[in-house]
């Protein structure tokens, strides 16, 4: 499969590859993550969550509200909570009051904690995963944390800074018109190996992040929506 083609595709589609390369952010930095404190992994944790079939722009306007509510998201202090902290959440204005998803928060630091002991921080821990294997970082998320599967645990890396694929409708759409054998949904353990392997040796050909193949992927095909909509999504 040619990506030099969907590339261009994407450019013709945006106005030119200086508009293109405009709309695909910074390049990420695994190893970074490192220094990422368990706190903010909790909270972004937390805020990816909480947006997950909510409004963003909604969360994003409360987050100060969260995170008075959640105490920081230091994990430490939130394990140490007792029920009634917990309960007295779910009548909080501050915050969004959804007691499945603020139950979440609370086996997430649980997650995050335990990870950040066994690796000397849960950053080091995102920080060491190979960056060719992001299907089994996201299994791993969501088998071992609350609410983390699918797409949450894939925008979660990439708030994080994790160079991220995001398995968007369009981006599915451009893999299968590039004949790229998968389902519409792309959600089995095959198919997720057959997008991994193929967003691999896209990388390695192209030198490009992950997360840029990702965006130009997806602005390759489907509704063609302008730079200026895109930056907005983006938040610039």
């Amino acid at each position: 499969m040619n990506f030099a083609k969907i590339m261009a595709r994407a450019a013709e589609r945006k106005g030119g590859e200086a508009v293109l390369k405009s709309l695909l952010g910074p390049a990420a930095d695994n190893a970074a993550l490192a220094k990422i404190t368990d706190d903010r992994i909790l909270a972004t944790m937390a805020e990816r969550v909480f947006a997950a079939g909510f409004v963003w722009r909604v969360i994003e306007q409360k987050w100060p509200g969260f995170e008075e509510a959640f105490l920081g998201f230091e994990p430490k202090r939130l394990l140490f909570q007792p029920d009634d902290f917990w309960h007295d959440l779910a009548l909080d204005k501050r915050i969004v009051r959804n007691p499945q998803k603020i139950r979440s928060v609370r086996d997430n630091a649980a997650f995050v904690e335990h990870v950040s002991k066994e690796h000397g921080g849960f950053g080091k821990f995102l920080a060491a995963w190979p960056a060719d294997d992001q299907v089994g970082l996201t299994a791993y998320l969501g088998k071992h944390g609350s609410r983390l599967g699918g797409n949450t645990g894939r925008y979660l890396l990439r708030w994080l800074g994790w160079d991220t694929f995001i398995l968007s409708q369009d981006m599915i759409l451009a893999l299968r018109d590039a004949g790229l054998d998968i389902g519409e949904a792309a959600t089995s353990k095959k198919d997720l190996a057959k997008v991994q392997a193929q967003i691999n040796e896209w990388a390695a050909a192209t030198k490009l992040p992950r997360a840029h193949i990702s965006r130009i992927l997806s602005m390759s095909i489907g509704v063609n929506h302008s730079a200026d909509e895109l930056r907005s999504y983006m938040g610039e």
